[in-house]
């Protein structure tokens, strides 16, 4: 049986036990694995990791982990602070359009009172959202780490903050979209444009 070491920086740590946060996690693993899948399978979605350090040297989410690995985790906000040599974060989008799931409804009509592009209905199933996501290449917001972790999203967000008055707070920082703010250029229901 193999075994790799993982440690989780920055916010990356709020997905995992407390008692396995900031701390090297030990992995055993017998079958060959993708450092994405597990990563993931200790509790991390994709969308959430910038950058993946393997025995010091940069990785993509394809490497094929080994036996004795030390593997270090960045989240998105330590990007201006590792030397980072491949990132894994996709190409920004040109515009930022967003696609909500059931638990963010009040988030969903702030963002448009804000004049953000916002889909959301309290009856997507999470394979409809991965979808509209992956198509229409919107950042899907979510409080579901499972609907992070489907392979056809590739923007995504994990909203930590319940008050709907912190959640909106929390994406513009997040996206850097206070500068982006038109308010009162949407109709609250249907995202149309007045």
């Amino acid at each position: 049986m193999a075994i790799a070491y993982f440690h989780f920086h920055g916010e990356l740590n709020d997905f995992l036990p407390r008692h396995k946060r900031h701390t090297n996690i030990g992995s055993f693993f017998t079958e060959r694995a993708s450092i994405k899948d597990m990563i993931e399978s200790l509790g991390v979605p994709h969308t959430e990791v910038d950058c993946i350090e393997v025995n010091a040297e940069s990785v993509n989410f394809s490497y094929i982990v080994q036996d004795e690995d030390n593997i270090n985790i960045y989240p998105i906000s330590a990007r201006n602070f590792i030397n980072q040599k491949i990132g894994l974060r996709p190409e920004p989008l040109s515009s930022i359009r967003f696609v909500l799931d059931i638990h963010l409804g009040k988030l969903a009509t702030s963002l448009r009172l804000l004049g953000f592009d916002t889909l959301y209905r309290n009856d997507y199933q999470d394979e409809e959202l991965a979808l509209i996501s992956h198509n229409e290449s919107r950042v899907l917001l979510t409080r579901d780490k499972g609907l992070l972790m489907r392979s056809l999203v590739i923007y995504g967000y994990y909203v930590r903050n319940t008050n709907p008055q912190q959640q909106i707070v929390e994406v513009l920082q997040r996206f850097d979209l206070f500068n982006a703010v038109s308010p009162f250029q949407r109709c609250l229901r249907c995202k149309r444009m007045f």
